[in-house]
């Protein structure tokens, strides 16, 4: 689908791109030399660590995806958002305390503290090739589609150009670079998106036009049982297991509250991704919803979000969006490549050679550059399979995620939990989940064999955990090897922050309200 620009809509689109990088390049010499390009000094407010998670989160396909979801399906995609909440509470008074009390850099030195070396090597080999593939070279090929379907050009020049004008202030600015751009970025989707909520509440005639045209169902979180897509059993028990790696030990993710100033601003971030979660749905699934009373007829779900900007956004506004599209997609190829960097210069290449800080910076740059390279060839890759491969990666990993939740779960609440049982999950639960996955998704033996992703996620999740605690109830109690830099859950002191506590309630009280109100 061409999108016919005029001269207004080049010059929004050039000013943000030229703003952008002058947030990038210019932000970067503001520092001192040789500054830290893993976790920018450590130094992160809350604002920052906030703002940086919901741009790295609503990456082009959520965009996308989202209005889909609420083309096909309404609001049940919202769960999605506003579960999410629950697992950022989790990553904020109980990960992250642990996190930055150990003085982790990253996911894998976890492992490393509490469970030894193997289990280190497996999460850094897993965070570089789930990086690599997942976040970034799938990214760059949804971003690619997306944009030569707009522009109607090769999808191989925007894969190329996204890719270079992210690593252009990645590679120089590091996490720093990447975070002010983000606070940008997030502005430039939640205004685009703001806009398009209110110009189609306009075309269909009002709110209450809008209720009344669009079917009751759409406005149900849970669906019922029977649903072959989202039924409630689905996403009350599958995704969880997924949401548990993805807000409390995803290394993309959680970065940004490794480099926080301070636990209190970590806190914070979170509580404040996850108020912007509660207006997600509004901006990203509305529209969807829309599209599917305005345009039933002529749209289909995976372009219901283009749909609806192409025939509503008149010409300067059509620009901002498209800008907020290829905003989703930088932020998200900047933050894969800054987490890849981190990874392999702290904890990968430790493994064969020792640096200082100022070798580990040059490497740093330069890994960056690599992964770029990488990520357009895994993309361009993709582009060339005549499959999906996008929608394959996303299942594989939900697959994937239960032994990574049953061992960080585990490894934050029971003292006793060995490094036998953890490598035992790691890597046997590893192979089995992958191999599963990799059958549900090619409907291998037939279609219809296995139960839904979320379901499939959750049975495995729940017989690993029955595999953990076998292993370490029957294998030879050990000596605790935990260091003065670690604990597990009951040391924490979780309540210690009284405003924290108040402004989670006031959050919990709201999802519920929002709960009851759409069931």
């Amino acid at each position: 689908m061409d999108i016919s620009f005029d001269y207004f809509d080049y010059i929004v689109l050039g000013t943000y791109i030229l703003v952008l990088l002058i947030i990038g390049f210019f932000m970067n010499k503001k520092g001192p030399a040789g500054e830290d390009i893993f976790l920018g000094g450590r130094s992160l407010k809350w604002w920052q660590i906030g703002f940086s998670m919901f741009s790295a989160n609503a990456g082009p396909m959520m965009l996308i995806g989202f209005a889909g979801i609420g083309f096909s399906h309404g609001m049940v995609g919202a769960n999605f958002e506003w579960l999410a909440w629950i697992f950022l509470l989790m990553l904020s008074v109980i990960f992250l305390p642990y996190y930055l009390k150990s003085g982790i850099s990253t996911i894998p030195q976890f492992l490393l503290i509490r469970f030894g070396k193997r289990s280190y090597t497996f999460l850094i080999a897993y965070s570089l090739v789930s990086v690599l593939v997942v976040w970034l070279g799938s990214a760059l090929y949804a971003g690619g589609l997306l944009i030569s379907s707009i522009f109607g050009v090769s999808i191989y020049l925007p894969i190329i150009i996204i890719a270079a004008i992210a690593t252009s202030f990645t590679a120089t600015g590091g996490l720093k670079a990447v975070v002010r751009t983000s606070i940008f970025q997030s502005l430039i989707i939640i205004v685009s998106s703001v806009f398009l909520v209110f110009l189609g509440l306009k075309e269909i005639g009002g709110l209450d036009a809008f209720i009344a045209k669009t079917p009751k169902n759409y406005w149900k979180l849970f669906l019922p049982s029977d649903n072959v897509e989202y039924s409630w059993i689905a996403i009350v028990l599958g995704y969880p297991v997924a949401a548990i790696y993805y807000w409390c030990a995803d290394q993309t993710i959680v970065q940004k509250v490794l480099a926080a100033q301070d636990l209190k601003q970590g806190q914070y971030g979170t509580v404040f991704i996850a108020v912007l979660k509660i207006i997600m749905p509004v901006i990203f699934i509305i529209p969807g919803i829309m599209c599917y009373v305005l345009f039933r007829e002529s749209a289909r779900a995976d372009n219901a979000y283009i749909v609806m900007v192409t025939k509503l956004m008149p010409h300067g506004l059509l620009g901002l969006a498209v800008a907020a599209l290829i905003a989703a997609l930088i932020d998200t190829v900047s933050s894969s490549l800054n987490s890849f960097c981190t990874v392999f210069t702290l904890d990968l290449v430790p493994l064969f050679k020792e640096q200082d800080k100022a070798q580990q910076i040059r490497m740093g740059k330069w890994i960056t550059v690599g992964a770029a390279v990488f990520g357009v060839l895994v993309a361009i890759g993709f582009a060339n399979s005549g499959k999906n491969f996008f929608e394959l990666t996303q299942g594989l990993v939900s697959i994937f995620a239960p032994p990574l939740s049953v061992v960080f779960l585990a490894g934050i609440s029971w003292k006793r939990i060995n490094a036998i049982s953890v490598e035992s999950v790691l890597y046997g639960g590893g192979t089995l989940c992958t191999i599963i996955g990799a059958c549900n998704v090619f409907n291998y033996p037939y279609e219809g064999f296995w139960p839904h992703f979320l379901m499939l996620s959750f049975y495995l999740f729940l017989f690993l955990g029955i595999v953990i605690v076998l292993i370490t109830l029957f294998s030879a109690k050990k000596e605790d090897k935990l260091t003065d830099r670690t604990m597990i859950l009951s040391e924490l002191r979780l309540h210690k922050n009284k405003n924290l506590r108040v402004v989670w309630g006031l959050l919990a009280v709201i999802m519920v309200l929002l709960y009851v109100f759409f069931n």
